[in-house]
């Protein structure tokens, strides 16, 4: 499964297509991106695994979320006012 994960992290160009938001606005295709991102960063550090797969979300939110968007939501998890679950 690694393999695999490293293989498309290594062809990445820009965030594939999701059925899940198919219109044209991604603002819910970032965010959703971003949340997987750190629950999934979460998820293998209280497990003890290596974080790898977790890039493909960090990618794909790099590639579609505004820089300021990024920043202030860094900065509110920073102060524990992040309004999303992760």
């Amino acid at each position: 499964m690694a393999e695999d994960i490293e293989a498309k992290l290594k062809r990445y160009k820009t965030a594939p297509f999701d059925s899940r938001f198919p219109n044209q606005n991604q603002t819910k295709n970032c965010w959703q991106n971003y949340l997987d991102f750190h629950r999934c960063q979460k998820a293998m550090a209280a497990k003890g695994a290596d974080a790898t797969p977790c890039q493909w979300y960090y990618r794909v939110y790099k590639s579609l979320c505004p820089t300021s968007w990024v920043t202030t939501w860094d900065e509110y998890r920073e102060e524990g006012i992040f309004p999303g679950k992760i």
